[in-house]
């Protein structure tokens, strides 16, 4: 059975991963290092890890095996877990695969440079309505079974 794991901190697309891994009957583990409320999240396992540095990042890592599926916005983390053969996806929907995750943690490497810098202040582009579709077609697609 396939595992869903979501980096849970900022992850702005909780309730929709919730609800459509219990669509597909996959097990989902939201990931914390700040708690989250379980009341909210029925029918998914939350785990609160130490507010160490990659605390839940290490977790998921540790825990994710091929066939399971990762919610992240973190490259670094996206790139361990695909080395164990884990499908990750960031919560606007984009797929983050083998082929692109050097690209992916080059360019982030470029603006962290930017930031620290000055060069740039590190604003992120807004969480709109289209990211959070393209995030429910692509979480369901990866969730189907694979000789559907």
């Amino acid at each position: 059975m396939t595992t869903l794991y979501i980096d849970a901190d900022a992850c702005p697309v909780k309730d929709e991963a919730l609800e459509i891994a219990l669509r597909h009957r996959a097990d989902i583990v939201l990931v914390s290092n700040g708690g989250l409320r379980p009341s909210r999240y029925e029918g998914a396992r939350i785990v609160t890890v130490s507010a160490g540095a990659d605390a839940a990042d290490d977790w998921i890592v540790e825990n994710a095996s091929s066939g399971d599926v990762v919610v992240t916005a973190d490259i670094p983390l996206a790139a361990r877990a695909l080395e164990k053969g884990v499908a990750v996806l960031n919560p606007d929907g984009r797929p983050l695969t083998e082929a692109g995750i050097g690209a992916a943690l080059s360019f982030r490497a470029f603006n962290q440079h930017l930031r620290e810098t000055g060069e740039s202040r590190g604003f992120n582009k807004a969480f709109d309505a289209a990211d959070r579709s393209r995030f429910r077609q692509a979480l369901d697609l990866a969730l189907r079974p694979r000789n559907a």
